[in-house]
């Protein structure tokens, strides 16, 4: 059912917990199967230098939380901007149909940062 890579990242998911000097963080969740998303980002210079991740969710939700940080991290804000879900779902060697809306979770919940850091840096 899911690819070894999914199982990988959820045995052992990089980048979990909450960083300590986080200046972004973003919140999504879903309200059908019960998964929820934060992501906290280290952003300096437009650049994303750290990332990490609190789930609640199913395997394919920490699976996608855990690569999509990974993939990331060192990029810049537009670059983040533009990864897709499939983008996530590939990482992983695939997510099967019904998991497919953990990868847009993951999609989201970076959105979500960015916009929140974004919103404090016009401040």
């Amino acid at each position: 059912m899911y690819s070894e890579k999914v199982m990988e990242h959820f045995a052992n998911p990089h980048n979990m917990g909450e960083l300590e000097d986080y200046n972004a963080v973003g919140e999504v969740g879903n309200a059908h199967c019960g998964d929820i998303m934060r992501m906290y980002l280290k952003i300096e210079d437009n650049i994303i230098k750290d990332a990490s991740f609190k789930t609640f969710g199913c395997c394919a939700a920490i699976a996608s939380s855990s690569v999509a940080t990974d993939m990331i991290k060192g990029m810049t804000i537009d670059e983040a901007l533009k990864l897709k879900n499939e983008d996530v779902v590939k990482a992983l060697d695939g997510l099967p149909p019904v998991k497919i809306h953990c990868s847009v979770l993951a999609e989201e919940a970076i959105k979500k940062a960015i916009e929140n850091y974004r919103e404090g840096a016009d401040q």
